[in-house]
Parts: C-alpha cells; structure tokens; sequence
C-alpha cells in the first residue's frame, strides 16, 4: 500500500517533531510510571487512576504513531517559489466570486483553517484550483449549489 503524501509547512512539520519528541520522551514514560503506581496500589478492577492512566497511554501511543506516519510521509511546502504560473501546494490564489475577492492559501489537510483563509489541497475548492492559471474560471460544486471562481492573481 502506497502512504498518501503529507503537505506539511516547515513551522507545522518543526511543531510535529516537537510533539513527538515530547511524547516518546517525557509523556509516554511519565504515564508508565503512573501505570506503575496504581499497579503498586492493589486491586486494579475498582482502580481509577489505572484506568485513567491506561486511557492516556493508548491515546499518546495512538498520537505517537499518527505524527510517525504524517512525518514519514511529509513534503515541506515551498512557499514563495519562483514560478507562479500554475497553483500548487503552498500558493495562495487570489479569486473573485459572487463580486467577492478572497485570498485563499493552498495547504495539506492537516493545516487546513477555512475561516483563516488556508484550503485543503484535497478539498473540493482546494483541488479545483491545483494546476490553474491567473485567468482561469473554475466551477465548483459546494453545499450552496455550482459556483465560479475567477483566479485573479497567484501569489
């Protein structure tokens, strides 16, 4: 099976090995050592604290796993390159729609903020701009009904 690449900025990807460093050496042993104490107290069936501590564990291996998997899958967004012919990953597009101009910054699902302006390339509206040109008119199917955007400028 082929790992779906992972559109990362270079702060997001430095912020993910930060938290991967953290758990693997300071969350995940503290938990352990907690696992350890409630052992320590006896009857683990009626035992909250293991119980709890057991949930934090599996929660922090899960994250742990997850932030391995996008970091070995992960592509550095290259913001301000030379070519701004064609959108890609890490362009923001300046569009008009519905006599609106918007600027909307392509990024990877895993920093994608609507309301902040930074789309999903795998969004609907994220993906129809993908290899567009200043000019181009792109019809997008949202919950609204078909809308137009007109790509006024890639910055």
């Amino acid at each position: 099976m082929i790992d779906k690449i992972q559109y990362l900025s270079k702060q997001s990807h430095t912020t993910l090995e930060l938290e991967y460093d953290k758990l693997k050496n300071d969350k995940i042993p503290e938990i352990a050592n907690h696992i350890d104490e409630a052992k320590q107290q006896g009857d683990l069936s009626e035992n909250a604290e293991y119980h709890q501590a057991k949930e934090d564990m599996a929660w922090a291996q899960g994250r742990l796993l997850e932030i391995e998997h996008l970091l070995s899958n992960a592509v550095i967004i290259e913001e301000g390159k030379t070519d701004k012919k064609t959108v890609s990953v890490g362009d923001t597009v300046l569009v008009k729609f519905n006599a609106k101009t918007k600027e909307y910054m392509i990024v990877g699902p895993q920093e994608a903020d609507p309301f902040a302006g930074k789309i999903s390339n795998e969004s609907p509206l994220g993906n129809s701009f993908i290899g567009r040109t200043a000019g181009d008119v792109v019809e997008v199917e949202t919950p609204a009904g078909k809308q137009q955007y007109h790509i006024v400028e890639i910055k």
